[in-house]
Order: structure tokens, then C-alpha cells, then sequence
């Protein structure tokens, strides 16, 4: 029901005689033909869903649950612990975000309000990793997906028939959390392909390449923008840039954390400590404010944000949102991107249609704002700060699932780009002689 020929918008309705369970119900992002998906009805009736399955907190993943609950859903919501505490400030700040979409573009009616968030929230319960249970005949589990803190696939067991939905899966190793855990013999993988086509830098290089980034940062006496995921981008460069600190690696730089939600979500994280990995939990001894260092200043008000103009430079601006689709970031970036001495960093897959995207791709004149702005700014990336799993991790998630010879039956590839799911489909098939199939939106099919 979404997330199928595209990243965003994750929903899939699963029937085992006569329940019906959905898993995710995401917001679709991207240009306006996407986001105006998020307006028309559901394709299914929401009175028969029994319980929806959250595989994590990012918007394309839980943006239309409060719909959800506005076309009659009166089900459970269930989702691991940390997921279901980022669902609430991430939720409260998407409707700020739909809101303004509608001020700025009249015509459209808001797709939920503060009523349905509530509704969603109080029928939230949170269940941790391996903590399994039972909706009716079917069994559900909790799998460390390793993509974000609390991020999860969901195991589902049912006439027999092992299903694994794989949510995003994470690349690690990962600062911060847990590896992707191995999955076991399964029947079927619904499975993201978000990269399936291209392989990324290796993970050991991103703090090279990120300290390098930053002395050519001082050496210009310029400002590098970030336009940064709230949850986990933010806070895994936090986390490395404190040891960078801790090492002396850092010159005189000023850091900002221009976003609200990154700074609400950072507490989140401080409050989950047990479900670090052992090089975080490790540091912690030694280091308890793992995202904090000298330098940095954390701008919570639209006035603190405003008084980062008057810094000197050099100085590195990390804000949202992390596609430039909206927040604080539009702001820097109108008033940085035309001076060469500047940078703008991405860290993040950025959407088809997306301003980020289109800076990414090179594009030298935007409209930011309303704003005709001219990119002379360096652009740069880093692909091994992705939280998504490249095509060699697919693979091997993918052969995790294989035991003693027993392969899954069929692996679908969703969350992708149709090209990215086309590619790796056919290298699934080659190399793993597995059935593969990439479906269409509101395709049905029978196991």
C-alpha cells in the first residue's frame, strides 16, 4: 500500500485468514505528486485492521498513523520501546510541517490533527527486541534492524510460513547502536533497497573524510552546512565529532545544532543507554556527555537560531530537515550557498524531488523560500554516514536468511527507487538463485 516503487510512504497490509495486520503506515515524501498521495483515502478499510506493526520512528514510516486512527482504526499500535517515545515528538513536529503546507499551498484539508496524534499515542504500547507475541494466530518478534535506536523487523510467523519485514535495514558498524542482527531461515524477506545499487565508502573512512572536511572548513574560514536527519544523523555525528574532540582533532571551529527535534531526540537517546553498542557504553565511562564538546551550542529558540549569522567564522550548522524540505536549514542555505568559500555536507539519502536531491545532483540555481538563490557553495557527501544498508549488506541480510541450504522462497523488493529494486533484484536472482519480485503499489499477492 506505499513504500513499493519508491522509498517513502512504507504500508503493507498482511491477511492470515481473517485478520488483517498492517505494518507501517508511512507519510509519502518527495515532489508534490508524492506528497499528494498523502490526501487520498486508503485503498483498504481502516474498521478491519486488528493491530498496526511500527518498524521505527521516521516519518515515512509512521507520518499517516494518526490518519490512520481519523478513518476509524480503534486497533493497538505496537513498536519497540524507543520507537514509540521518538513517534511522539516526531509526530508533534510533522503536523507543525503539515500546518504550514497547507498555509502556504490552500486547498488541501490537514490530514490529521493534535486529536487523532493523541488517539495514536494512547493506543502506543512499546515491546522491547525478542520479546514475542501473539495477535490472534499469528506470532510476532522484534529483530535488532540496526538503523536507528529502537529500529526494528518485524518476524512474523504464521500458517507455518516465516516472514521477515525488514523495516530499513542499518549499515553498520554504526556509531552508537547495535549491528543488524542475523535473521535465521525465513520463507519470504520484504525487504528495503533503498541503495541496492550502489555500494558505499567504507564505514572507516567517514571520520577521515569528516576531520579532512573540516580542516578545508577552517582553513577557508568558512561555514559548512549539514542538513541533518533529527534522529540518528545528528546524533552520530555528535558522537564522532566529540571523539575527534576528545583527540585534539578539532580546530577552532564554532558547532551548531540548529534544530529543536534533533535536540528533544538527543535526550531520547540519553534516556535508552541499554541499547548502545559496547563502544558507546564503553566511552560513557570515561564520557558522559558522548554528544556534547567544546565549541558547540545548541540553538532551541527561533532568536538563537537567528544570532548564528553573527558568529565569526569558521563554523559547521547542522539542521533539519535532512532533504531540505522544510526548517531551519532553508534558512542557512539562502544565505551560505552562494559563497565558494562554503559547504554543504550531505549525510543522508535525499528523495527524488527534494530540494537536497537537487542541490545533491548539482543544480547552480534554486528558489529556496521564494528566494532565487545561486549554489556556489562546495557540495560534498559522505555515503558512509547512511543509516541504509548498502548492496553488499543487502547481500548479505539477505544470505543470513540461508540455512543448511534452505533458501527463503521469495524475496520482495520495497523501498527502493524502481531502478535500485530492479538492480538488485536481478543480482539476488544471479548470484543466490533466489525468486525475486519488485511489486507495484496496491499490488496483492498470495504466499
Amino acid at each position: 500500500m506505499g513504500g513499493t516503487g519508491r522509498v517513502t510512504g512504507s504500508c503493507f497490509l498482511l491477511e492470515v485468514e481473517n485478520q488483517k495486520i498492517l505494518i507501517d503506515c508511512g507519510l509519502f515524501q518527495g515532489d508534490a505528486a508524492s506528497r499528494g498521495k498523502n490526501h487520498e483515502p486508503f485503498a483498504f478499510n481502516p474498521n478491519e485492521i486488528e493491530a498496526l506493526l511500527v518498524t521505527h520512528s521516521h516519518i515515512d514510516h509512521i507520518g499517516r498513523v494518526p490518519k490512520l486512527f481519523r478513518a476509524g482504526f480503534i486497533g493497538p499500535v505496537y513498536s519497540t520501546n524507543p520507537t514509540r517515545d521518538f513517534a511522539e515528538i516526531f509526530l508533534e513536529d510533522t503536523l507543525k510541517l503539515l500546518k504550514d503546507e497547507i498555509r502556504r499551498k490552500p486547498g488541501h484539508e490537514l490530514i490529521w490533527d493534535k486529536v487523532d496524534l493523541k488517539n495514536a499515542l494512547d493506543h502506543w504500547k512499546g515491546y522491547d527486541y525478542h520479546q514475542k507475541f501473539k495477535l490472534g494466530n499469528i506470532e510476532i518478534e522484534f529483530l535488532d534492524a540496526g538503523h536507528i535506536l529502537g529500529s526494528a523487523m518485524i518476524k512474523v510467523i504464521a500458517e507455518g510460513k516465516t516472514l521477515i519485514f525488514s523495516g530499513d535495514l542499518g549499515n553498520p558498524p554504526a556509531p552508537i547502536i547495535e549491528d543488524t542482527e542475523k535473521i535465521g531461515q525465513a520463507d519470504y524477506l520484504i525487504m528495503e533497497t533503498t541503495y541496492g545499487d550502489r555500494i558505499h565508502e567504507k564505514s572507516e573512512e567517514r571520520v577521515e573524510k569528516l576531520a579532512q572536511i573540516l580542516a578545508e572548513v577552517e582553513a577557508k574560514q568558512g561555514v559548512l552546512l549539514i542538513p541533518a536527519f533529527a534522529m540518528e544523523k545528528t546524533q552520530e555525528l555528535l558522537y564522532e565529532l566529540n571523539n575527534l574532540s576528545n583527540e585534539k582533532k578539532i580546530g577552532q571551529i564554532s558547532f551548531f545544532v540548529d534544530s529543536p527535534l534533533a535536540i528533544r531526540a538527543t535526550a531520547i537517546y540519553s534516556k535508552y543507554e541499554n541499547y548502545f553498542d559496547k563502544d558507546a557504553k564503553e566511552i560513557i565511562k570515561t564520557d558522559e556527555e558522548i554528544f556534547d564538546f567544546p565549541g558547540l551550542t545548541l540553538s532551541m529558540t527561533s532568536s538563537q537560531s537567528r544570532q548564528i549569522a553573527n558568529t565569526k567564522n569558521p563554523k559547521v550548522i547542522m539542521a533539519g530537515s535532512g532533504m531540505s524540505t522544510g526548517g531551519r536549514i532553508l534558512g542557512h542555505e539562502q544565505l551560505y550557498l552562494p559563497d565558494p568559500n562554503n559547504a554543504i555536507l550531505f549525510v543522508g539519502f535525499q528523495v527524488k524531488g527534494t530540494l537536497g536531491r537537487r542541490i545533491k545532483d548539482g543544480e547552480k540555481n534554486i528558489r529556496i523560500m521564494g528566494v532565487d538563490t545561486e549554489v556556489k557553495a562546495e557540495v560534498k557527501e559522505i555515503s558512509a554516514y547512511s543509516s541504509h544498508a548498502d548492496q553488499t549488506k543487502l547481500m548479505e541480510f539477505i544470505e543470513s536468511a540461508i540455512q543448511d541450504n534452505a533458501k527463503p522462497a521469495k524475496v520482495f523488493m520495497i523501498h527502493g527507487e524502481v531502478e535500485s529494486s530492479a538492480i538488485f533484484a536481478e543480482k539476488v536472482k544471479n548470484e543466490l538463485q533466489i525468486e525475486t519480485h519488485v511489486p507495484v503499489e496496491n499490488e496483492e499477492i498470495i504466499l
